[in-house]
């Protein structure tokens, strides 16, 4: 009786192969990185980070640096993200 009330699911074609989803915000992130102006902010920033990493007691963090470097990728993501959404 139990067989009745469950309903069984079957995938409809498994020898059908499924479409790779790509993230396209992963892909603009990746074109945008590759742009000279991101390379120098994110070459500032590694520089920062290994000053930091250097020393056994600091105060400084690489916050502000980390910030600049998100939000000008962001901007550059976000002028061509959504036209690529479906």
């Amino acid at each position: 009786m139990a067989e009745k009330i469950i309903p069984v699911v079957r995938a409809e074609d498994e020898e059908a192969e499924e479409e790779e989803l790509v993230d396209p915000q992963t892909q603009l992130r990746e074109q945008c990185h590759e742009k000279p102006e991101m390379q120098a902010m994110w070459a500032k920033y590694q520089e920062c980070n290994n000053r930091v990493n250097s020393r056994s007691n600091t105060a400084e963090t690489c916050e502000e640096e980390l910030v600049d470097y998100v939000h000008v990728l962001d901007k550059c993501v976000n002028k061509d993200l959504f036209k690529r959404l479906k």
